[in-house]
């Protein structure tokens, strides 16, 4: 067996987050593991949108839109713009599509 050495461990509290980062790197993680989201994302990924458009796109009623897309504004996956009266959303960063490619990558589609 392989033991890391006193210098590795003492060495871990430097590169290891803190708790409150680990807690908001896995409620990130946890948005991605709705399949709504995901295709929510993947849409938002294409065009910014307002509420009506991704739920007809997804075939979703609109409260299950709004709620998704609440979870998403929390964490700063997306935002919105207002235009007159519509809100049209886009994903935040392009980061988050770079993501989402990742994981398509990583399973072979």
């Amino acid at each position: 067996m392989i033991a890391a050495t006193a210098k590795v461990l003492d060495d871990m509290d430097c590169y290891l987050p803190d708790d409150a980062s680990v807690r908001r790197i896995a409620r990130f993680f946890a948005l991605l593991s709705d399949p709504s989201r995901v295709k929510l994302l993947s849409a938002l990924t294409i065009s910014p949108l307002c509420v009506t458009d991704i739920a007809q796109i997804l075939n979703m009623n609109q409260t299950t839109v709004s709620h998704q897309l609440r979870l998403l504004r929390d964490l700063d996956v997306v935002t919105c713009e207002r235009q007159g009266k519509i809100l049209k959303y886009k994903i935040a960063n392009p980061k988050i599509n770079e993501i989402l490619l990742v994981g398509v990558e990583y399973l072979g589609y």
